[in-house]
Parts: structure tokens; C-alpha cells; sequence
């Protein structure tokens, strides 16, 4: 629900058209929108399927939107802050804007700030997604994030800085930023939007999109294409554990069977017929040529 200050922000913003906030009610399945832009969310993603896609690599991942002719979805310079970090859950996104008096003014004060509304979203299955104005710009700290470790926080992830890095590790909670800071965040930026389509890095982020980091780094799973992403990625992974196990017994150059296509694997190939012998075929797998369902 939006506070009374923040329908009060949006009345005043028609004649711009450029302030619209977007949220989702508490199934997180039916995005409001405003105006004459398009609904927030893209869909809803189920937690069996979360917790799937949190098994699966970053790069199996990246390569199953790649074989389905998406763009790019890696948050580039997105790090772990400690090597043991990974994440899954679903996008929470908060939006920055760069510092200017009349919307230091106008914005929401004390708990009601947009940045407050967005940690109240979180939990286990979500990761908040803050789109900084800057690589270098501080997103928050230890006071602030307190609340995101109260709220058992599936993970953090920006574009921007954190600052008290020993603290938000100690937190528990994993945290993947282009860097850390001692700068102050408000005098950059101010927040402005929950739960709005935003850009982190080169990638849009819908709010309940699928977030998952890992030593690799952060992809963005669409929540209209998980399902079939997860299929991609899944039968992708299993291959390459197949011939890493035959590489393993009779060393050799990979070439022989990688670099594949998935859904242009030949049957009578040696990729297809090593395959085979490990019972995958097209009868079930769509990694084969003609199989491919996207």
C-alpha cells in the first residue's frame, strides 16, 4: 500500500509524467500502474522454482537467456563482498535519484522514505536491487541495513557502494556491490521510487524478477521467462558435468565436445552419442537439434 505522502507526491507529479511508483499487491502477482506507463512486475515466480534457479550458476544462467536471444542480463561490477556469498530471491527494487534540494523536500521523510517502504518488502525470498546513481556513490550502511538483517534479507545488490563493510558482513546477509565507501550517500543521491522498473548496471530489473549472485557475480532472471530459462540452464548444466566427467577419464581437448549449442546438438555427433550412452536423447532433452521449445 502507499502512504498518504506518497499518493500526495503523486498527484503533484501529473504534469510530468515522470515520477510514477509502481507496487505490488500482497500476492506480489498483480502490478498497479499509473499513467501511461506499463504494468511494474512481468510475473510471479513460485518458491520451488526460486529455490531451482538458486541451484543453477550465474553462467548457466546468462547462457540459457543467450541461447534464448535475450539481452544481456549479468549486473556487471555487482561483487560479493565475502567470497562465501551467494543469493536467490525475487527483485525488490529501489530507485535512486542524483541529489537536488526540491527533491529532498518533496520525498517522503523519516520511515515513509521510499528506501524504508522497500526493506518492508523484504524477506528469505527477496533481494532488494538499489539502482545508485553512481559506482562509487553509498547506498547505505550499517544503521541502515540493520533493519535489512532484522528482516532476514535474502541478499542486497547495487551498482553503487556500501559503506561499514565489516559490519553489513557481519550481518549475515549477502551483499554484491560495485565497491564499498566512506562516502555519504545523501549528498549524492536521494531515494525516490520502490518497487519501479530500474537499471543496475546495463540491465533492467522488474520488481519480482529473479535475482541470483554468486562468485560470478548477478544475473537477472526475467519473471515471464523463468520457467523456460530454468529448462534451458538446467539441461545445459548437465551436459557440461557429462563431459567434464568424460574429459576427466580420457583427458583430451574439449573441443571434441565443447563448445554446444543448445537445441543444435546433432544426434550423430561425438557430444550426441557420448550423450546417448548417459541416456540423454531427444526424445528428452531439448538440447538436441529440432528439440528446441523456445
Amino acid at each position: 500500500m502507499f502512504s498518504t505522502s506518497a499518493l500526495s507526491r503523486l498527484s503533484t507529479s501529473v504534469l510530468s509524467r515522470s515520477s510514477c511508483r509502481f507496487g505490488l499487491n500482497s500476492s506480489n502477482t498483480t502490478a498497479k500502474r499509473f499513467f501511461a506507463q506499463g504494468a511494474a512486475s512481468g510475473g510471479h515466480i513460485s518458491d520451488e522454482l526460486l529455490e531451482k534457479l538458486g541451484n543453477l550458476s550465474t553462467q548457466a544462467l546468462v547462457d540459457g537467456l543467450w541461447v534464448m536471444g535475450w539481452p544481456s542480463a549479468q549486473i556487471d561490477g555487482a561483487r560479493a563482498l565475502s567470497p562465501e556469498m551467494k543469493c536467490v530471491g525475487r527483485a525488490v527494487t529501489l530507485q535512486f535519484v542524483p541529489a537536488r534540494p526540491d527533491i529532498a523536500q518533496d520525498k517522503p521523510a523519516g520511515g515513509e522514505s521510499p528506501e524504508y517502504e522497500a526493506f518492508e518488502l523484504c524477506g528469505p525470498n527477496e533481494v532488494l536491487v538499489m539502482s545508485s546513481v553512481g559506482p562509487w556513490e553509498s547506498v547505505g550502511g550499517d544503521i541502515k541495513f540493520l533493519r535489512l538483517k532484522q528482516r532476514s534479507i535474502g541478499g542486497l545488490v547495487t551498482d553503487g557502494s556500501v559503506r561499514d563493510t565489516d559490519e553489513i558482513i557481519n550481518y549475515g546477509f549477502p551483499c554484491f556491490s560495485y565497491s564499498t565507501t566512506a562516502r555519504q550517500g545523501p549528498a549524492a543521491m536521494q531515494p525516490w521510487s520502490c518497487n519501479s522498473v530500474v537499471k543496475v548496471g546495463s540491465v533492467a530489473v522488474r520488481p519480482g524478477d529473479a535475482i541470483v549472485g554468486d562468485q560470478d557475480g548477478v544475473v537477472v532472471v526475467p519473471a515471464k521467462v523463468a520457467e523456460k530459462v530454468y529448462d534451458i540452464a538446467h539441461g545445459r548444466e548437465v551436459i557440461e558435468e557429462i563431459v567434464k566427467e568424460e574429459l576427466t577419464k580420457n583427458p583430451g581437448p574439449p573441443g571434441k565436445y565443447y563448445p554446444f549449442m543448445s537445441g543444435k546438438i546433432k544426434v550423430d555427433s561425438p557430444l550426441g552419442k557420448l550423450l546417448a550412452t548417459k541416456g540423454i536423447t531427444p526424445e528428452n532433452s531439448n538440447q538436441f537439434e529440432g528439440t528446441a521449445n523456445w
